[in-house]
Order: C-alpha cells, then sequence, then structure tokens
C-alpha cells in the first residue's frame, strides 16, 4: 500500500495559474483520513511551500530546493550543502552574463543582488522564494548553499544559461529545473536522493511511494518510486522512465491519479 506520495509544483500540482488546484483540500483530508503523507517536492524554496500549503490542516512532507533541503512539522530530516567556493564560481560567472540572475540559494534565505533586484526579476523570484534578502555581492554570502538557482526571462534557459555553465558538469551538477530556470547542486543532490532518504528515514519502500513530475528536474525522484506518474505536459523524457501517465497539470493531472490509486486499491 502507498504511503507517501511525492508531487512536483510547478507544471504538475499547480494550475495554470500557479495555484493548488481545485479539489486539492478533499483528496489532502482524505489521504490523512488513510494515513498517507502528501509531499509537495519541488524547486521551490521552503519558506515558499510552507506558505502555499498554509490554508490546509494536514501536516505535509516537504522536499524543497530540489530536494537539498527536506523538513516534516519544521524539523530538518535531510539537507545536501553545496561547497561554497564553488557556489560563488558560478555566480561570479552568471555575472558576466546580460540579462540573467543568479540566487545564491542558503539555508536561511535566498539571496539575491541589491542592483538586480527590479520589478521583472523580483516578482518571479517571489513566485519561488518568500524569504530572500537583497546583498550588494553575492560574495562572503552570510550562509551556506545549498544550491544555485539562475533565471532566464525570455523562457530560453536551456541555450540562454546552460551552455555557459556546463564546464562546472564535472564539480557540481548543472540541471535544467524549467525553461526559464536552471538548478546548480552538489553531486547526487536531486529529488530522488531526497526521496531515498525520506525512505530510509521513515522505513518506508519504493513499492509503498509514488511521484508526479513534468520536467527534467523530476528524473530522479521517478526512479526512487515504482509508481511514476509523468503528467500530460510532461518532457518527453519524464513521460519515457514514468510508468504511467495522468492528466496535464491544467485538468487537475495530480488529483486524477491519486483517485485512480484509490480505484485500484493501492491507497486504502
Amino acid at each position: 500500500m502507498i504511503k507517501i506520495i511525492f508531487s512536483d509544483m510547478d507544471g504538475t500540482l499547480l494550475d495554470a495559474n500557479g495555484n493548488v488546484p481545485d479539489g486539492f483540500a478533499e483528496v489532502a483530508a482524505d489521504l490523512a483520513r488513510r494515513g498517507v503523507l502528501f509531499a509537495p517536492s519541488s524547486g521551490r524554496q521552503y519558506d515558499s511551500l510552507r506558505d502555499s500549503f498554509a490554508p490546509f490542516p494536514q501536516d505535509f512532507l516537504y522536499l524543497a530546493e530540489n530536494g537539498t533541503v527536506v523538513k516534516h512539522k519544521d524539523k530538518l530530516v535531510f539537507r545536501s550543502l553545496m561547497d561554497k567556493g564553488i557556489a560563488e564560481e558560478i555566480l561570479a560567472r552568471v555575472e558576466q552574463m546580460p540579462e540573467i540572475y543568479g540566487v545564491f540559494c542558503g539555508t536561511k534565505s535566498g539571496y539575491v543582488r541589491e542592483d538586480e533586484y527590479v520589478p521583472g526579476f523580483r516578482d518571479e523570484l517571489h513566485q519561488y522564494y518568500t524569504n530572500t534578502t537583497e546583498l550588494p555581492t553575492l560574495r562572503d554570502v552570510p550562509d551556506e548553499p545549498v544550491k544555485v538557482s539562475v533565471y532566464d526571462p525570455t523562457g530560453h534557459a536551456d541555450t540562454r544559461i546552460y551552455p555557459y555553465l556546463k564546464e562546472f558538469e564535472d564539480r557540481v551538477q548543472v540541471v535544467l529545473a524549467s525553461k526559464n530556470w536552471l538548478d546548480v547542486m552538489r553531486f547526487g543532490a536531486n529529488k530522488g536522493a531526497a526521496v531515498r532518504a525520506v525512505q530510509e528515514r521513515f522505513g518506508i519502500a519504493p513499492d509503498e511511494c509514488a511521484a508526479f513530475g513534468d520536467y527534467l528536474n523530476d528524473t530522479e525522484m521517478m526512479g526512487a518510486v515504482t509508481y511514476s506518474f509523468a503528467m500530460a505536459n510532461a518532457h518527453p523524457k519524464i513521460k519515457e522512465i514514468a510508468r504511467y501517465e495522468t492528466a496535464s497539470n491544467v485538468d487537475g493531472g495530480v488529483l486524477k491519479g491519486i483517485r485512480r490509486l484509490m480505484e485500484e486499491g493501492l491507497i486504502r
């Protein structure tokens, strides 16, 4: 029987307007009654995830910052730090890239340069990072990094960011998180590693887990569970590796997938 359901947020659980879909409250309450833990799993900051689910009374398990920070009931379950020197080196490279914005994702806040904290970037940033700090420079940030996030407002992170940061791939992971965002983390840090850490911590097997995802940063998470679902709007590579497919995020695909698991007796 399934005991934990991991779900990506943007392009997966959230609707076209970036909101938790209608009907989620009922499904979340039903899962809680059945003893199933729901785990939002995202590149978003922990504070942002917690704020998104503040209206709901259930205790959720949060896989934040692409799995580098995992918390349950505000207590740390798992964390993966990256080398601060490499993070600063990457952000220095980002500074040389016109109209590209970097975020030092720390354990206490998300840090951005004061001169880049402009309306367009600020609005995008606060969708994913509700706790931010503006600094004159991203060198010697008074925090430890879990990852570096880089934003392209034109939606071409694969061509405007990745080619300039792929040289770091011998030292860190460089992963496209969406059309606009690219994340850099230490080797072995990803949602799949976080899922496995949760499984070990809670004594739960892959056969007792389901996951929903849509983009490349969900790859390892798909491989860490038995019941992996690709959204109808998912990247082709995610559809290739997922065992099942559900409706798109705009059609409530996660909720439909959960109801399917209930109907098939995998959630009791």
